[in-house]
């Protein structure tokens, strides 16, 4: 666990156990809005001096902010430095660990394809990093065992394309949120480590490696395992010898020291998840920061824990009975991913995920498989028991690829538990603004433009199942909208708004801070339009939008910067993500649907209900858009 310095934590009035009040704590306070200091921009000159060849580098300048200056390579949110990418820069010279050490917020690096030499950094000093990427430099020599033990947030590793020599530091599968490593044209020997877990995007080629590859990697692509002449085993056609296949035998000492504890262990286990559920179902804890609010999801100060076996009877019987009369156990409204129970979420892995608007989320892995969302939900009483359950039974019933279905709830008086299938890519507030690595990357033209369709054609089937309500969606933005695998977009959050008092809406809801409400005092099917409007120049431009931040400070009044169509003519292109224009700047093709696009968006802004285009209208001219 991460520890966090006493200076970084809110205070809280809550009367609620220290255990909890830590707990949920840590998760939050990685995102809590510092100011962006002077020191953060001269700690970025300073990194900057410690380069050679910076001809890059020449919009860091002194006097000046990285994030609303638009320092090259500095990735900003809500004026937190959150990233530095600086790709294919033809930086060289020294990387000033201590510099980066100064950038509190700092999250992702990338130093790819430039001309660093030498060791590696002491990246292993910044303890909160979430990608590292180092691909296609001239780093050399033997990286420490244990020299990402510390780095316990990381997500992705690239050090592919160097001169890396030496084992493949073990530290590396002790990393449990790890999901995309790449080491591939180096010269590492050795054996491969263990790793706690599978990963999505493995690439090991072209070393030196030997013995035999982890069963946990068998079902992988050869291809991630050739060049290494030394590995045997699945997915090599390889044979591995007698020898080799023998797994080492566990110390004696270690073995036992392993049973002997593991009652100790169980006992410190069951009491963290105690604590977890009770503030699950309990807590009325408010700690929510701008970020929060916007219900992004995050996993760093991830608190992980299961149940054994021996320690589940209690709970399982206390999850019977209820607490507040409200309903002891899950009410299951779709079935297809098999049925479970509120004790069925006690006994299983637990991630806190985040606050939104409508309430916190967390993560649970069932023990047969299954990853679902869970979102406490307050202040959503406008309707009695039996009117929320034929609400619940109502999306249970909803079937389309671009909306997310409910697949149980727990009722009480003061909150409610929306259960739905976990969505593991996160949404797309994430993949464009938080993390932006080789996810975002990712977002190619024809990869934005199959989002903006697909939210359109999510949208589409919700105004025709909920076409009798003023607001069909009513919480349109981009934490919202989840992306599958292949970054098929799922809309959730949806419809609530009959299930809210109109004083609760408005404070959680996005349809409330469009002009319709804060001009007009009104909202309407229109003002869902609005939304995508937002949305849709969002994913175009690639620029955060002002308007998701309670406050308005931070990112860029994204309607007032597009301002009309008839201003689009005249700077249109200007206007584009330049990570899809320029990419696309020789086919005119793409360029047009962009454009296209962008105007659509111009046209849902329309600050008065009455002259903006209809949600018809918007899809079939989505629709039209055609790669």
């Amino acid at each position: 666990m991460t520890h966090i310095p006493i200076t970084q934590q809110k205070q809280s009035n809550q009367k609620s156990p220290k255990h909890t009040h830590l707990l949920f704590l840590i998760p939050l306070l990685y995102f809590i809005p510092f100011s962006h200091s002077l020191s953060e921009t001269d700690s970025l000159l300073k990194l900057k001096n410690s380069f050679t060849q910076t001809n890059a580098l020449a919009s860091w300048l002194p006097n000046s902010s990285p994030c609303s200056s638009r320092w090259a390579g500095v990735m900003c949110f809500d004026g937190i430095i959150t990233g530095l990418h600086l790709t294919n820069m033809g930086l060289s010279g020294k990387i000033d660990i201590d510099a980066l050490n100064q950038i509190s917020g700092l999250r992702t690096i990338s130093f790819m394809n430039n001309n660093f030499s030498g060791s590696i950094p002491e990246f292993n000093k910044l303890g909160v990093l979430k990608s590292l990427l180092l691909s296609g430099n001239a780093f050399s020599g033997d990286i420490p065992s244990d020299f990402f033990s510390h780095l316990n947030s990381l997500k992705k590793v690239w050090l592919n394309e160097n001169q890396f020599t030496g084992n493949v530091p073990e530290s590396l599968g002790q990393l449990t949120h790890l999901i995309e490593l790449h080491l591939e044209n180096n010269q590492f020997t050795g054996s491969i480590p263990v790793f706690k877990q599978s990963i999505n995007s493995l690439d090991l080629s072209n070393n030196k490696l030997e013995g035999e590859i982890p069963a946990i990697f068998s079902s992988y692509n050869a291809s991630a395992f050739a060049g290494n002449d030394g590995l045997c085993g699945k997915p090599l056609d390889r044979v591995c010898s007698t020898v080799q296949t023998q797994s080492p035998a566990l110390p004696a000492a270690t073995e036992n020291y392993t049973n002997d504890n593991r009652l100790v262990v169980g006992g410190v286990v069951a009491a963290m998840i105690i604590v977890l559920i009770y503030a699950l179902l309990s807590s009325k804890n408010n700690i929510e920061d701008d970020f929060g609010q916007l219900g992004r999801e995050t996993t760093d100060g991830v608190v992980e824990v299961h149940v054994p076996s021996s320690n589940r009877r209690n709970l399982d019987s206390s999850t019977q009975k209820g607490s507040d009369g409200g309903g002891g156990d899950l009410i299951m409204v779709n079935d297809e991913k098999g049925s479970f129970g509120l004790s069925d979420l006690m006994k299983a892995a637990a991630e806190v995920l985040g606050n939104g608007g409508l309430g916190s989320a967390y993560k649970a892995v069932m023990s047969f498989g299954l990853s679902v969302a869970v979102k406490r939900m307050r202040e959503m009483n406008r309707l009695g028991r039996d009117g929320f359950d034929a609400e619940m039974r109502r999306f249970g019933g909803l079937r389309h690829r671009n909306i997310l279905t409910p697949l149980a709830y727990h009722y009480r008086r003061e909150e409610k538990l929306l259960v739905s299938e976990y969505i593991p890519k996160g949404s797309l507030l994430y993949v464009m603004h938080g993390d932006r690595g080789t996810s975002h990357a990712e977002l190619n033209w024809p990869t934005r433009l199959k989002i903006i369709q697909g939210i359109a054609r999510g949208l589409g089937f919700l105004y025709t199942e909920f076409s009798n309500y003023d607001l069909p969606h009513g919480n349109l933005k981009s934490s919202n909208v989840l992306l599958n695998h292949d970054h098929e977009p799922v809309l959730s959050d949806y419809a609530f708004h009959p299930l809210m008092s109109p004083t609760n809406a408005a404070q959680s809801m996005f349809a409330y801070k469009t002009p319709d409400y804060v001009k007009y005092q009104r909202v309407s099917q229109k003002t869902d339009v609005y939304c995508l409007g937002i949305l849709i120049l969002e994913i175009l431009t690639g620029k955060f939008p002002s308007q998701y931040l309670n406050k308005g400070k931070g990112g860029i009044d994204i309607v007032q910067w597009v301002s009309s169509a008839d201003k689009i003519v005249e700077r249109e292109t200007e206007l584009l993500d330049p990570e899809i224009a320029s990419g696309n700047a020789a086919n005119s093709n793409a360029v047009n649907q962009m454009i296209e696009l962008l105007r659509v968006g111009a046209d849902c802004v329309e600050s008065n209900p009455q002259e903006r285009i209809d949600m018809k209208e918007a899809i079939r001219r989505i629709e039209e858009v055609q790669v």
